[in-house]
């Protein structure tokens, strides 16, 4: 769309630099503008040749309102869009804790950058949904609970830019990372692309964060899971009062929500064995202690105790007990999780959305999470709340916990 010679007010120059063409975010640019009721004008382009040369676009754009015009640059700058002629960052200072300006800016996943005295700074601690406070000539995330009357904010879309994560470029065979849900008949491919997702993590010296559900009990992967904690390729553990409870369950009594994981049947009063588990962790003075006295033996809090694995367990209204370990103040419980994903470079999801969606919410962008669960609308979900670079792989997770386990212990 040629917009030589227009008379418009509302008109800007902006560029943009990344792999837009295979992440398709240069038709996605075009498309806001269209959609917006505006017009675009090419004026520079350079298309990468190498994964590691990026495209580059300028261009200008218009639109005919300013309404239209202030929601159409909204839009671009999602995309990674940045006027040519940018200006500082527009900074505010907050009068109440845990209170910000209303035209406060609020944080994608996305690495960004706001211009301070006419040059770019990066911001740390990544995350969405998180204000951008500036001190020292440092940028950080910081959540809306957590600033404090002084600190200075950015407001406004002024003097931020946003670089979305690209595609992969199929450079490792890695198929299945995109947005879409892998099949059952696809489970062995994934596994083998999970794992050396793993062994690229342990390389980069980045963390091996599990996010995992009962589920994992449940379906009779906690030795696999056990087994990959011993190996060494579990950094961190993540996960509610429910599996702590069901492992520890499953390790004293051989069953999981009263069921003998040996043979799938019923325990007789087996019913009241998770509770019996909750009372023998609290007699012996919590999980940790529980192993160093020998109550508990077996299982994947008893390997994360031997190994020094750390472990969250952030608890819910439903729990049971809950076990000591166990977080039970949602804010603290965040803390918690947060400090440990610092340094991920993977995650492995394991049958449990709620602490999925919580975990994609404080991650960057290029932390690649893996998603598996039996229901495909899992992955989607976690997709559709912003956390694009989920890879979901539909399974039962007790069965891909053993592929991957076996996997990783042979090569």
């Amino acid at each position: 769309m040629n917009i030589a010679g227009a008379t418009s007010a509302f008109t800007e120059l902006v560029e943009a630099e990344g792999h837009l063409i295979d992440s398709h975010i240069m038709e996605q640019i075009f498309d806001v503008v269209v959609e917006f009721g505006g017009r675009f004008e090419v004026q520079e382009f350079h298309i990468g040749r190498t994964n590691a040369d990026p495209s580059r676009l300028r261009m200008r754009v218009e639109a005919p309102t300013r309404a239209q015009f202030d929601k159409m640059l909204a839009q671009l700058h999602t995309l990674g869009c940045t006027p040519v002629d940018a200006a500082d960052a527009l900074l505010a200072v907050v009068e109440q804790d845990g209170c910000a300006p209303d035209d406060f800016y609020a944080t994608t996943n996305h690495r960004t950058q706001i211009r301070l005295q006419g040059e770019w700074v990066t911001v740390e601690n990544q995350r969405m949904d998180a204000v951008i406070v500036v001190a020292g000539g440092r940028a950080e995330c910081r959540r809306l609970r957590d600033i404090r009357k002084g600190d200075c904010i950015v407001v406004g879309m002024r003097g931020i830019r946003v670089i979305p994560e690209p595609k992969e470029r199929d450079r490792h065979g890695f198929a299945f990372m995109t947005h879409n849900v892998s099949s059952e008949r696809q489970v062995e491919t994934a596994v083998r692309q999970t794992a050396q997702l793993m062994q690229q993590a342990r390389e980069a010296g980045k963390k091996i964060v599990v996010v995992a559900g009962p589920v994992v009990v449940h379906t009779g992967g906690a030795p696999a899971l056990a087994a990959l904690i011993r190996s060494g390729y579990v950094d961190v553990l993540l996960s509610g009062n429910a599996l702590g409870v069901h492992d520890i369950e499953c390790a004293l009594f051989g069953t999981s929500l009263g069921i003998r994981t040996s043979d799938g049947r019923q325990e007789e009063h087996g019913h009241r064995n998770h509770m019996r588990a909750i009372n023998a962790v609290y007699r012996a003075g919590g999980i940790r202690a529980a192993v160093a006295s020998g109550v508990l033996s077996s299982g994947i809090l008893y390997e994360c105790v031997k190994k020094g694995t750390p472990f969250v367990l952030a608890g819910s209204l439903r729990d049971d007990g809950p076990l000591p370990e166990t977080i039970t103040d949602m804010n603290a419980a965040q803390d918690a999780y947060a400090e440990q994903l610092k340094g991920a470079g993977l995650v492995l999801s394991l049958g449990s959305m709620l602490h999925t969606i919580a975990v994609g919410n404080m991650l960057p962008s290029w932390v690649k999470m893996v998603c598996v669960d039996i229901n495909p609308a899992v992955a989607a979900k976690v997709s559709d709340r912003g956390t694009g670079q989920a890879a979901g792989v539909v399974t039962d997770v007790g069965l891909f916990l053993h592929l991957l386990s076996e996997t990783v212990t042979t090569t």
